[in-house]
């Protein structure tokens, strides 16, 4: 088990990117399962108290997840990703947008690249998310998109750490 594991989050307003690397002490094939499954996603995508809902996923090229952020209070805030490129196992790519209720996207929207490798058991997510315009990631910012993702990469590792141990 490895406790070292790497954990980089950095923004670059000039090319609109932001950039995360984290490393889980979990098997890919279990990993890459926790990004592509709606009943796992909806267990630590975001930021407690908030919890993920997914009304609808496919995980396919041109598929879709449609899905709400819940509050303890019942609010819902929208969004819809669909899915562009699928490499099982090693990389996906998502175009992820805010949406209304009725599945209307609010653009511009963001593309995201996700790369999966293993080494001796430890896996390592790569995630480059590129914003259509700099508005759109300066709004993510400031709705506090590096600490809900790390949040929610944390209740990843846990909820891996869990599954692991069954």
């Amino acid at each position: 088990m490895n406790s070292n594991l790497q954990f980089d989050f950095s923004v670059n307003k000039e090319n609109k990117t932001i950039h995360v690397v984290r490393e889980f002490n979990a098997g890919l094939e279990l990993v890459w399962k926790a990004w592509t499954t709606a009943e796992l996603l909806d267990q630590w995508w975001g930021p407690r108290p908030w919890a993920a809902r997914t009304k609808f996923m496919n995980f396919e090229v041109g598929g879709r997840r449609f899905y709400a952020m819940v509050s303890p209070e019942g609010q819902e805030h929208w969004s819809l990703q669909k899915f562009t490129s699928i490499s099982p196992k090693t990389n996906f790519k998502m175009y992820s947008a805010f949406a209304d209720k009725d599945e209307n996207p609010d653009l511009p929207g963001s593309d995201w690249d996700i790369n999966f490798s293993e080494q001796n058991g430890t896996t390592k997510v790569s995630i480059t998310i590129y914003n259509e315009s700099l508005e759109r990631m300066e709004k993510m910012i400031e709705m506090g998109f590096q600490g809900g993702f790390t949040m929610g990469l944390q209740q990843l590792d846990e909820l891996l750490s869990t599954l692991t141990n069954k």
